[in-house]
């Protein structure tokens, strides 16, 4: 697994929103995509944060009322990323050490380029891993 690296496994369709975007607009459209996460990105599609499901939680919780919410209010902009040439191990251990779901990877020039999910590691071990004993 050591030589593996994200751009392997990651997903590069990405979903972005722009931080204007109302949270009701970024739920409709992780809920038609079936995804997790949305990317916040700015016109030339750098980030500048992530919403996630576990965001709805607190935007449940806490907004009254929810229409009119742009997602810069919920979204969490300290993002901590990985490039396509990082190692998938090292990828999946930010994702622990931070009990992350979702990882953007970004390209210093093209910007965001691709999602690497706890989905995508789990379905990379299951081809490439032996079952486990019973």
């Amino acid at each position: 697994m050591q030589d593996i690296f994200v751009a392997r496994i990651m997903s590069s369709t990405v979903h972005s929103v722009e931080s204007e975007t109302l949270v009701e607009d970024a739920a409709g459209s992780m809920l038609d995509n079936e995804i997790g996460s949305v990317v916040v990105t700015d016109e030339n599609n750098h980030l500048e944060g992530i919403l996630t499901t576990t965001d709805f939680v607190r935007i449940v919780a806490e907004r009254k009322p929810k229409d009119q919410t742009p997602v810069e209010r919920y979204m969490s902009e300290d993002v901590i990323t990985v490039s396509a040439q990082d190692g998938i191990r090292d990828a999946a251990d930010v994702m622990v050490d931070h009990g992350f779901h979702h990882l953007p990877v970004v390209d210093e020039d093209e910007g965001v380029i691709g999602m690497i999910t706890t989905s995508d590691l789990a379905s990379y071990l299951s081809r490439e891993e032996a079952p486990s004993p019973e």
